[in-house]
């Protein structure tokens, strides 16, 4: 079963290169609206710090080759030794939908991980690195899609190892859970079809009562919410592309453009044309 290429296709994230080297002394991040950060770590040691109250660690010691993914904007500084250095490649992401995107909704502030923890991310990061190392035609348009490989593996590991990952309830630890990835898959890929409480247990393989206590604990909502949220997310999305009301209202399940824009305004507090406007 395929978890990850239907959220991805519909809700994208684009990486884009922007340092490959050595940091020495103190490097700031700035937080920017909308964007995330992915760096690796190829060699070295450092120690990043947050500001209080960010939500992440006020400072953490990384001493081996690791993976830090920031999917939210933080602001947060790596510190290195001069005589030291590390090697970095680093990359801004631009996640579909901001801090609306469904996985950035569902990822705790930083997430650290060795490079050996994940497989096949060695023959990746052998790639990106090739293409940073010297100049080449194309060569910052193919490491930011090798950027973009290196984070669905990512991906791919947290969803295989939610535990270790320390993940918060919600969308990934729902596709972690065999039975009600089932259920999540297919309403991620036919989100227009008629899902009544029934219809997600049988997709599951449960009774509606075990199905239902099962995703509030799991994901952290009733199914009834989470499907309204997706097909939500799904329409900001579409509105943003230029798709009319009543074309997404009907592509989505809903019978007309005026009862996409009551569950609109309810959950969101603002109409469609309100909610586009202000983006």
């Amino acid at each position: 079963m395929d978890r990850l290429s239907s959220l991805f296709e519909r809700f994208r994230v684009r990486a884009h290169l922007f340092h490959q080297g050595a940091l020495c002394g103190v490097t700031h991040f700035d937080a920017v609206p909308g964007r995330g950060f992915l760096h690796v770590l190829r060699r070295g040691e450092l120690v990043v710090t947050h500001r209080s109250r960010s939500g992440a660690p006020r400072r953490v010691k990384v001493n081996e080759p690791s993976l830090l993914f920031y999917p939210r904007p933080l602001v947060h500084d790596f510190h290195n030794a001069p005589a030291e250095g590390c090697d970095f490649v680093c990359a801004s992401l631009d996640f579909d939908g901001g801090a609306s995107h469904p996985v950035v909704r569902a990822l705790p502030s930083l997430v650290i991980l060795p490079l050996r923890a994940v497989s096949g991310l060695e023959q990746s990061l052998t790639l990106l690195f090739a293409e940073t190392e010297q100049v080449r035609c194309g060569h910052r348009l193919l490491a930011d899609r090798l950027f973009e490989v290196v984070l669905l593996l990512l991906f791919r590991w947290l969803v295989d190892h939610p535990d270790h990952a320390e993940l918060p309830s919600g969308l990934l630890t729902g596709l972690a859970d065999p039975r009600l990835a089932r259920t999540l898959a297919a309403v991620h890929e036919q989100p227009g079809q008629s899902w009544g409480l029934e219809r997600m247990a049988q997709q599951a393989g449960m009774s509606r009562s075990a199905f239902a206590a099962r995703f509030r604990t799991v994901v952290g909502q009733t199914p009834a919410d989470y499907l309204t949220h997706w097909r939500l997310a799904i329409a900001q999305s579409q509105l943003r592309e230029g798709r009319s009301v009543k074309a997404i209202a009907l592509s989505l399940g809903y019978a007309n453009a005026n009862a996409l824009s009551r569950v609109f305004t309810q959950k969101v507090g603002r109409s469609p044309r309100a909610w586009l406007d202000a983006q």
